[in-house]
């Protein structure tokens, strides 16, 4: 089984039951940079009416990447560091922050070092870790890296071209790299050396040749190199090389009878063998990847996720470092993007995110890339379990007792299609906190539905009015009022004073909806209104066919 955890991935790897030692084939890594930026999420909006231009640009801040010393959490942690069986680490670290003293570069450190302890715990003698990281704190990150796996089991420090030269590079050279950490838990760890196809300039240098199909190929020497007397024999009238033949006559036999032999027109040339092109595994990959490019405005898989990789990145590392049916983890999972990849590749898969809008869009995007296929043995049939987001409503409230934002971000999750809204600014409280679109059976516009969340018990009807309100201002065609607590019977009758909106196929849904946290996860209740055109939301996944793997270069 497949698993998404919500949570602090220290928290969630502590848990031996679910993490025991030894447990994973494989992890990856693209942890927050400490690039002092804050991250925003952007939702696929559709071509809308002016009036709803607002949330044309809809879009909210799923991670800001800044770390800063605090008594509270970094310096527990940096005492749990020093505390560890770890010497190398403890020591290594106390040095980095005697030299460095206590700020924000030292917290984010402190923060990937104690995350790296139990990584390396968790991971098999024969697995492999990667960090995906930029020069922000690569140099920092690859002490702590060999103080935790030790030196002598850092293998490469890859390379990727992520961009092109910008030009604001005005006082330095332009930064167009990250860099991969590539470790292994031991020397017995799992490598597959994988092959890049060749350039076609190198195609046509050297594999000149074609065969009446169109087969093309290379003719190359089979003098050998030493005096070798034992192969020196003459074949089919033609005379070996003072050295002799590279084979042996009963080599050079089948060479012949497969057809790979090139008899010499001349009298002063020799057999040669023919190397076929299409039977050749490329050039050997090496540490500087400029071939896979990232992922631009336009691309195809773009989900508007902040820091999203490309998915044939991961495909790449994955292949390298596991094998079908290996577990994968990735700890800072993000929009998803290696325990997509690790599906696609036949393996097992562990995501873990601190944010519920990262695994309600991981949700998202893994259901519309696989589709279950109606054969249960099919291995790319999709199967998970997340945990961490509540289930119940006794777990929601706890979540809305411990944060309000990620409280409001999954309630809007459980909307199909829905998406969260808060501005342009967390905390500034419109009164909106999620939107979804849906065109109606003329499809001539854009119609929205507004999204208002209440984790407290202190609910009225004057809430109801200020929703029914903004739906004026905006003018929005439904609204959507999710609670916790009960509607009172004052809160019915507003909202039913509110009306309905009137669909061209000829029904009538409430112009405000009021639904309870229980009613939505029991299924005993769900937002009305008219949807002929889906997927006018979230920008979804490309749907992944079943089958076959095809083999990667």
């Amino acid at each position: 089984m497949n698993h998404l955890y919500y949570g602090d991935n220290l928290h969630v790897l502590r848990d031996r039951a679910a993490f025991p030692n030894a447990s994973v084939d494989l992890i990856y890594l693209d942890p927050p940079f400490n690039s002092k930026r804050d991250y925003n999420l952007l939702f696929k909006s559709p071509k809308i009416a002016a009036a709803d231009a607002a949330y044309s640009a809809a879009q909210i801040e799923a991670f800001l990447d800044t770390w800063h010393w605090t008594q509270a959490v970094t310096e527990r942690e940096y005492e749990e560091v020093l505390k560890q069986k770890n010497s190398d680490v403890a020591q290594m670290m106390k040095a980095l922050v005697g030299f460095l003293g206590r700020n924000d570069m030292t917290a984010y450190l402190v923060m990937m070092a104690n995350r790296l302890l139990e990584l390396h715990r968790v991971l098999k003698p024969t697995g492999s870790l990667y960090l995906h990281c930029d020069p922000t704190a690569s140099h920092y990150l690859k002490i702590v890296l060999d103080a935790v796996f030790g030196k002598e089991q850092f293998r490469n420090e890859i390379v990727w071209k992520r961009t092109h030269a910008h030009g604001d590079s005005r006082l330095r050279l332009a930064s167009v790299k990250d860099s991969l950490f590539f470790y292994g838990k031991s020397d017995a760890h799992l490598f597959q050396m994988q092959h890049m196809a060749y350039a076609q300039t190198y195609i046509e240098k050297y594999y000149r040749h074609t065969e009446p199909d169109g087969r093309r190929y290379q003719l190359v020497s089979l003098r050998s190199p030493n005096p070798r007397p034992n192969l020196t024999y003459e074949y089919k009238g033609v005379q070996p090389h003072k050295n002799g033949w590279a084979v042996s006559r009963e080599k050079m036999a089948q060479l012949d009878k497969e057809g790979r032999l090139r008899f010499p027109e001349k009298p002063d040339q020799t057999i040669r063998e023919k190397y076929y092109l299409d039977e050749m595994r490329g050039v050997p990959l090496t540490d500087l990847w400029d071939d896979i490019s990232p992922i631009n405005s336009q691309a195809a898989e773009r989900l508007g996720y902040p820091t999203q990789k490309p998915l044939a990145l991961l495909e790449r590392i994955i292949s390298i470092s596991s094998s079908e049916g290996d577990v994968v983890l990735d700890p800072f999972c993000g929009c998803g993007t290696a325990v997509h990849a690790a599906h696609k590749l036949k393996r097992q898969w562990i995501g873990i995110d601190i944010t519920c809008l990262a695994i309600t869009l991981i949700e998202s995007r893994l259901k519309k890339a696989f589709p279950n296929s109606a054969d249960p043995r099919d291995p790319k049939r999709l199967e998970f379990q997340v945990h961490g987001l509540p289930k119940d409503l006794e777990s929601a409230r706890d979540l809305a007792r411990r944060d309000k934002y990620q409280f409001q971000w999954w309630a809007v999750s459980l909307i199909e299609e829905a998406q969260p809204w808060q501005g342009k600014k967390k905390g500034a409280d419109t009164g909106i906190d999620g939107i979804r679109y849906f065109r109606d059976l003329d499809r001539k516009e854009v119609h929205t539905v507004l999204l208002s969340v209440k984790g407290g018990g202190n609910v009225g009807p004057a809430m109801v009015k200020d929703l029914i309100a903004t739906l004026a201002r905006d003018k929005a065609d439904i609204g959507l009022f999710l609670t916790l607590a009960p509607p009172t019977k004052a809160m019915l009758t507003e909202a039913a004073a509110a009306g309905f909106y009137e669909s061209p196929n000829g029904k009538k849904y409430a112009r405000l909806q009021l639904l309870t946290i229980e009613g939505l996860l029991d299924k005993t209740q769900r937002a009305e209104h008219p949807d002929y055109e889906p997927d006018t939301g979230y920008k979804k996944a490309r749907a992944e066919a079943h089958g076959e793997q095809p083999k990667l270069l």
